[in-house]
C-alpha cells in the first residue's frame, strides 16, 4: 500500500494521468466530430413533391436536390404510364442529403391474367366477375336464345375466348348474349299505317303472315291499316303466326 501511495506522489503517475486525460477528450472530440459528418448534422432537406410528375421530370428534380431514388412499378388501367402514384418519403418530410427515395410509377406493360369463367352468369355477374379481373366491356352481341341476359359466348379481338387462357388486363371483351326468345320468334313488328302491300312485305320478311283483313275498304291498293291484332304491346310472337289487319280508305 505505501508503494502505491508513494507512486501515486511521483511526476511519472501525474504525466501518465494527464496524458490519458489528454487521449480520452481527443478521442471524445473525434467521434463527436465524426458522427456528425457521418450523418450530416444540420445538412437536411426537404423532400420535393413527386406524385402526379411524370418519372422523367421526377429524377431530374432529384438529381438537382442530390437525392438518389429507387423505382417499382405498378400497372393501372387507364392510367397513363410513367406516372409517380407514390412516394416514400412523402413530400416535405426533411431528409438527408443522399437519401433514397423510393417511387412508384404506373408501368406501360400490363400483366396477363387467366380469363374468368363467365358463360352462364347473367349480365350483371359477369359483368362485376370482368371488372374484378381488371377487364372491360368492350360491346355486347344478343342472339336468339330463351336465357335472356346470360353470357352464351366470350370473345377477344373477334376470336372466341376460354376460360383460363392467359390474357392482358385492361383487355376489352365482347360478350354474346340471349335475348330471352327463341329461335323461332320474333319480335312484333308495327304495320300501322303501311298499305296492305308494303304490310305483307314487311310481315313476310320476319316470317309472319297476314291473317283476316276488315275494314271500310274501297280501294286496296290505297287503304292503310288502321289496326293490327296482335299488336306491338304482345313483344313476342312465333315465326308463322297470321297478324289480323283493319284497313280504312278514310
Amino acid at each position: 500500500m505505501s508503494k502505491l501511495l508513494f507512486y501515486l506522489r511521483t511526476d511519472t503517475f501525474r504525466k501518465n494521468l494527464i496524458g490519458a486525460i489528454i487521449a480520452i477528450f481527443v478521442l471524445f472530440l473525434l467521434i463527436y466530430f465524426g458522427l456528425k459528418i457521418y450523418t450530416k448534422h444540420g445538412d437536411a432537406l426537404e423532400v420535393p413533391i413527386l406524385k402526379g410528375l411524370h418519372i422523367e421530370d421526377a429524377k431530374r428534380t432529384l438529381d438537382r436536390a442530390g437525392l438518389e431514388y429507387t423505382i417499382d412499378s405498378v400497372y393501372q388501367m387507364d392510367a397513363k404510364p410513367g406516372l409517380v402514384i407514390e412516394q416514400d418519403p412523402e413530400a416535405s418530410a426533411l431528409v438527408k442529403s443522399g437519401r433514397t427515395i423510393y417511387l412508384t410509377i404506373i408501368t406501360q406493360i400490363a400483366p396477363e391474367i387467366a380469363f374468368p369463367d363467365i358463360i352462364d352468369k347473367t349480365f350483371i355477374e359477369a359483368s362485376a366477375i370482368i371488372k374484378n379481373h381488371s377487364l372491360k366491356i368492350g360491346d355486347t352481341v344478343y342472339v336468339s336464345d330463351i336465357a335472356r341476359d346470360v353470357v352464351l359466348d366470350a370473345k377477344f379481338a373477334g376470336q372466341p375466348i376460354k376460360a383460363g387462357r392467359m390474357i392482358s388486363k385492361g383487355s376489352n371483351i365482347t360478350l354474346v348474349l340471349g335475348n330471352g326468345r327463341g329461335a323461332n320468334e320474333v319480335e312484333i313488328p308495327m304495320v300501322l299505317n303501311l298499305t296492305l302491300a308494303e304490310a305483307k312485305f314487311a310481315l313476310q320478311g320476319l316470317g309472319l303472315k297476314i291473317g283476316n283483313i276488315t275494314g271500310n275498304i274501297s280501294d286496296t291498293a290505297t287503304a292503310r291499316i288502321i289496326a293490327q291484332f296482335p299488336d306491338t304491346s304482345a313483344h313476342i310472337i312465333g315465326i308463322g303466326t297470321p297478324i289480323d289487319l283493319t284497313l280504312s280508305n278514310d
